[in-house]
């Protein structure tokens, strides 16, 4: 196999930088392993100078949140026509953006909690507690609050009684302007990675997420031992083909290229809720998809080598 140039790009100024740069130096570590010759390159002013003078036979993307997964880096790669792993631009956007992949999935007949997204201008101009109030009769307690956009849990947080909502909304709108808020569904949580190769999409084995206090907060995710993982899930052998299939019909339903991650709850029903897709899964020694190549009998490195030579045949 030919030896490729691969930069790796993490970091950034998201509020998702640290865990980006983790996932950055375990992708580098695992191509590197694999044969590649690496480049490890923060999300900076310099960046496109840098592909302009020394161009890499691909990019890896390992960013997390911002301009990594709303399709700003992906954009940039496509005007200097440099080949890259993952999504193009105009599919990160409608992925990053939470209420309009959820409007999708519903569209296409894909379960998702029930939801409303409102700006911090309509709780001002509105009122902030009628507005409230109307949102726990509409969709009842306990609520998922979150930013509707960004990644690793980042500001969300359940709420379990209408006095606990403002203090909630104050920190949801500390990381964006505008607050999801969905029904939260008891379940089980799982994530299923979906990866391409020239026999398109498949879904890679699903892991259950078990995490301290029945909550995947960003804590959990990122605090070794504050999660209990199992892969596969611990499920029934048609509820995970279930997992696996809406998997593959929400990366196809929104665009998405060689590498996604399905967060879902599985409710009391047996129903696959969806609650986001990622196009930029993380990597770190905490992180799901390397959990599910690894279950799948596959090496990080491998799987990212070929993701590095579909990305060049594409150019």
């Amino acid at each position: 196999m030919i030896e490729r140039t691969v930069a790796v790009l993490a970091g950034g100024l998201s509020h998702e930088r640290e865990v980006s740069l983790r996932s950055g130096r375990r992708l580098a570590a695992a191509l590197r392993a694999a044969g590649s010759d690496v480049r490890e390159w923060d999300v900076d002013a310099a960046l496109v100078e840098r592909l302009r003078s020394d161009p890499p036979d691909a990019v890896a993307i390992a960013l997390h949140g911002g301009e990594g997964e709303n399709g700003s880096v992906q954009a940039v790669l496509e005007l200097l026509g440099v080949p890259f792993v993952g999504t193009p631009a105009h599919a990160c956007r409608r992925a990053w953006d939470k209420p309009t992949a959820k409007a999708e999935f519903a569209r296409a007949g894909l379960d998702t909690p029930e939801w409303v997204a409102l700006p911090h201008t309509t709780f001002r101009a509105l009122g902030a507690q009628t507005v409230l109030d109307a949102m726990v009769d509409r969709l009842g307690l306990p609520l998922m609050l979150k930013p509707d956009q960004g990644g690793s849990a980042l500001g969300a947080q359940v709420v379990s009684e209408r006095a606990e909502l403002p203090a909630a909304m104050v920190s949801c709108l500390a990381y964006g302007d505008t607050v999801l808020a969905e029904q939260f569904i008891a379940g089980t949580e799982v994530a299923v990675s979906v990866v391409e190769d020239q026999d398109g999409p498949r879904a890679l084995p699903p892991v259950e997420v078990d995490a301290e206090g029945g909550i995947y907060d960003y804590t959990a995710r990122y605090t070794p031992g504050a999660a209990v993982f199992h892969t596969p899930a611990r499920l029934d052998a048609t509820t995970l083909a279930r997992l696996e299939d809406t998997a593959l019909a929400a990366h196809r339903l929104l665009g998405l290229r060689d590498v996604s991650r399905m967060d879902a709850v599985v409710d009391g029903d047996g129903r696959v809720q969806i609650l986001e897709v990622n196009v930029s899964p993380g990597l770190t020694e905490t992180s799901l998809l390397p959990l599910a190549v690894s279950a799948a009998g596959m090496k990080l490195g491998e799987l990212y080598t070929a993701l590095v030579e579909r990305a060049v045949a594409r150019d």
